[in-house]
C-alpha cells in the first residue's frame, strides 16, 4: 500500500533533518507523527517515529551536557575507528554484530539504527573500533551523523549486493557531498577548501549469499575497482568475514611496532600503532619525549634482518621490533 505522504508530513521531515537540539528534534518528530497518514502502509514508519521520540525523551531527562556527548560523539578506542555507513537495510547492524560483541537492534525494516553504536573488532593482537550509524538518507539525515563521519579514520561504505548496489553507492556519495564530505579511495586530490572533508573509503558489499549478488558484484568491480578497495561478504552467512578483518587493517594503512629494552624481551602485548611509512623517530616520540634525541636504534624485522643498527630516518614495517639507545 502506498504511503501517500502529505506536504505537512514532508515539511516536518525537513524540519527534523535541520534540527540540532533535542527539543527541536522532538517537536519535529511529534509533527511527523501527527501528520503521517494512519494506515497499514505506514505502520512501520509510525513505529520508527515513536521509537525515536521515546529515545530522545530518555536523553532529555538526563543532563543536557551528557546527552549531547552521547548523541554527537563516539570516543575513539583501540587502534583506529571505522564508520559503517550506508543506505537503509544494507546490513550494517548485522555486520557489527558478526564482527564484534556489540548487540545492535536488527530488523527487516529501515531505520532500526537511530543512534551510533560502537563495537570492538579483534584483529590478531589489536582491537579496531567499528561504529554502526543511522542510514544515509536524504530525508532523515541527522547533522550529528556527518560529524561522526568527519572524525573517523576510515569509512566502510556498506551496500546490499542483492539490490541495486551501484545506485546505493552513488546516492550515499551524493548525500554526503551535500555536507561537503567526499568519499575517496587511494588516489584523490585535495580541493584546497578547508570546509571540505576527504574520507578514505572502501566499498563493503554485504549479502553475498543472496540471489543476483555475485552478478551485481561483478558489475560493481568493473565500475569501481580503480577507485576503491572492494570487499564482498555475508554477515548472516559468515562468508569472508575473517578476510574482511585483514582487509580493514590493510585499508587503515597502519602498522604495529613493538618496543624492546636492551637485554629484555619485546613487549608484544602492547604494540604502538603508527601510520604506514612512519620512521624510527616517530616511534621515539610516541614512547616518551625523553627519547626524542636517541643516539641510534636496533630493529628486528620478521621479513629481513635481526638487530640491525639504523638511524632515526629508518622506515618501519608492520610488526618490527625496535630497541632505542640514548
Amino acid at each position: 500500500m502506498p504511503a501517500n505522504l502529505t506536504p505537512d508530513y514532508l515539511n516536518a521531515v525537513e524540519q527534523y533533518r535541520k534540527a540540532v537540539s533535542v527539543p527541536e528534534k522532538l517537536r519535529a518528530l511529534e509533527d511527523m507523527l501527527s501528520n503521517i497518514p494512519k494506515h497499514k502502509g505506514t505502520e512501520k514508519m509510525q513505529a520508527d517515529i515513536k521509537g525515536r521520540i521515546a529515545k530522545l525523551k530518555a536523553f532529555k531527562s538526563k543532563k543536557s551536557g551528557a546527552a549531547r556527548r552521547e548523541i554527537y560523539q563516539i570516543e575513539k578506542q583501540g587502534a583506529a575507528q571505522v564508520i559503517l555507513a550506508g543506505a537503509p537495510n544494507s546490513g550494517k547492524s548485522s555486520l557489527l554484530k558478526a564482527l564484534t560483541r556489540a548487540a545492535p537492534l536488527i530488523a527487516d525494516y529501515p531505520f532500526t539504527t537511530r543512534l551510533p553504536l560502537p563495537g570492538m573488532m579483534n584483529f590478531e593482537n589489536i582491537q579496531i573500533q567499528l561504529v554502526d550509524t543511522p542510514p544515509i538518507d536524504p530525508q532523515l539525515m541527522e547533522g550529528w551523523v556527518t560529524s561522526i563521519i568527519r572524525m573517523a579514520d576510515l569509512i566502510a561504505l556498506v551496500i546490499d549486493l542483492s539490490r541495486d548496489p551501484l545506485s546505493e553507492i552513488e546516492e550515499v556519495k551524493r548525500v554526503l557531498k551535500e555536507h561537503r564530505i567526499f568519499l575517496v579511495g587511494d588516489n584523490w586530490e585535495d580541493s584546497g577548501d578547508p570546509r571540505d572533508y576527504f574520507k578514505r573509503t572502501f566499498i563493503l558489499g554485504n549479502k553475498l549469499d543472496q540471489p543476483s549478488a555475485r552478478d551485481n558484484l561483478t558489475a560493481l568491480k568493473e565500475l569501481y575497482r580503480e577507485q576503491y578497495p572492494i570487499f564482498a561478504v555475508s554477515a548472516i552467512g559468515n562468508i569472508n568475514l575473517e578476510a574482511l578483518k585483514t582487509g580493514i587493517f590493510e585499508a587503515l594503512r597502519i602498522i604495529r611496532v613493538y618496543s624492546k629494552r636492551p637485554g629484555q624481551k619485546p613487549e608484544y602485548s602492547k604494540p604502538f600503532i603508527l601510520k604506514k611509512g612512519s620512521r624510527v623517530k616517530d616511534l621515539a616520540g610516541e614512547i616518551h619525549q625523553d627519547f626524542a634525541h636517541f643516539k641510534f636504534a636496533r630493529v628486528w624485522s620478521k621479513n629481513t634482518f635481526d638487530g640491525q643498527r639504523v638511524n632515526r630516518e629508518f622506515v618501519l614495517s608492520d610488526q618490527d621490533v625496535v630497541e632505542l639507545h640514548l
